[in-house]
């Protein structure tokens, strides 16, 4: 097999790949294959376009230099020293994804460099991804729907399971692609999610607490979404009593910009919960979200030992999106798994009635436990 030749890619084809996977209509392998570059240079190319984009409304302006006084240099010098101190720590707080993303081989400082300072191996930063293959995505399409029938199945069981519909697979390999899908099975333990090493975990606040009137709790996950060519990953806003979805977001990547987004969503259309409760979620723990719930003055409350019964009502949730939406139909593209989605969530919220709510709709219930309303009837 012939090493392929690095090649030279001009500015405009970055602007054009980086655009497109901002337009977000495409899958990453989807892009890849249009474009024929690796996915991980269409990541770094369309972060440096979200970084740069304010630059194009800049105004050139010329100044005069003035004489170099050695004392303002010096504390100029320290001053730099804490920020990229602070910059450095903050880098390392997103996922080596997300760290890895930030690596460019077109800059002046040496890539060995810029791994230490983002806190991954360099080995890392070389490593070519596989794109999934065919058989895998079948795979775990099948796993998600046992997964959805069995939640407390583990790789072990979902291997049984698989074996008496004639699919041989390995523990190891099915594990690999649970953690790809960001599914894990139900039991009680310590830690319910993949979490960030270095991350800050949260208290979990609802154990005792009586929860009964809308905009109490919201509660965020995210979900594997399967499509005729690939996957995406759905993020939604719940609120807890309800069970009313208030925003949500189809990414074809799991990262914390898309719950904050949701959730800022979420903010404009319903007001702010009193608390907001995740998982141990990387995209939930990363700086970016907590700081637009905690900015707010809202509690933040995550999953944690012995709370692991406490998601299982947004799992519920999930079982009817994909049972009665997403298993029915092969999304042909991303804009279509978006509209599609979105239309039965606007059915579940307003026309679903639920058992759990005395058969009114997710909608009737949250409207009939608002504090304002109740307090004025």
């Amino acid at each position: 097999m012939t090493k392929r030749n690095r090649r030279t890619h001009s500015p405009t084809f970055k602007a054009k790949v980086a655009l497109a996977a901002l337009k977000g209509d495409k899958t990453l392998a989807e892009l890849a294959q249009q474009f024929d570059v690796h996915p991980n240079q269409i990541t770094d190319w369309k972060k440096q376009l979200q970084e740069r984009v304010a630059e194009v409304f800049e105004t050139g302006q010329t100044s005069a230099e003035p004489p170099v006084d050695v004392k303002v240099l010096h504390a100029k010098i320290g001053q730099l020293t804490l920020e990229n101190d602070f910059l450095g720590k903050r880098a390392r707080q997103g996922g080596i994804a997300e760290r890895k993303a930030m690596i460019d081989r077109e800059h002046a400082l040496p890539v060995s460099r810029q791994v230490r300072l983002v806190g991954i191996a360099r080995s890392s930063a070389y490593y070519q991804p596989h794109p999934v293959s065919e058989a895998d995505q079948k795979l775990m399409r099948r796993l998600d729907e046992l997964h959805l029938e069995f939640p407390f199945a583990g790789a072990r069981m979902l291997v049984r399971l698989l074996k008496r519909e004639a699919i041989r697979v390995g523990r190891k390999h099915v594990g690999t692609l649970m953690k790809r899908m960001g599914i894990e099975a139900l039991y009680c333990k310590p830690n319910t999610s993949r979490r960030h090493a270095k991350h800050k975990i949260w208290p979990y606040l609802l154990r005792g607490m009586t929860i009964n009137r809308a905009n109490q709790v919201w509660a965020l996950d995210t979900s594997y979404i399967p499509m005729a060519r690939g996957f995406v990953y759905l993020t939604a806003v719940v609120d807890w009593v309800s069970r009313k979805v208030l925003a949500h977001r189809v990414a074809i990547t799991m990262e914390a910009m898309h719950a904050v987004e949701a959730l800022e969503e979420a903010f404009a259309k319903y007001g702010q919960p009193e608390i907001v409760n995740t998982d141990q979620g990387s995209q939930f723990t990363a700086t970016a979200f907590t700081d637009a719930v905690l900015g707010r003055g809202i509690r933040l409350s995550m999953d944690g030992k012995g709370a692991w019964r406490d998601n299982v009502f947004v799992e519920r949730v999930w079982r009817s999106v994909k049972y009665e939406e997403v298993y029915l139909k092969a999304y042909e593209s991303v804009s279509h798994a978006r509209c599609s989605i979105g239309d039965y969530l606007n059915l579940y919220n307003q026309k679903r009635p639920h058992s759990r709510l005395s058969d009114q709709t997710p909608d009737e219930a949250y409207f009939a436990t608002l504090p304002a309303i109740k307090s004025a009837a």
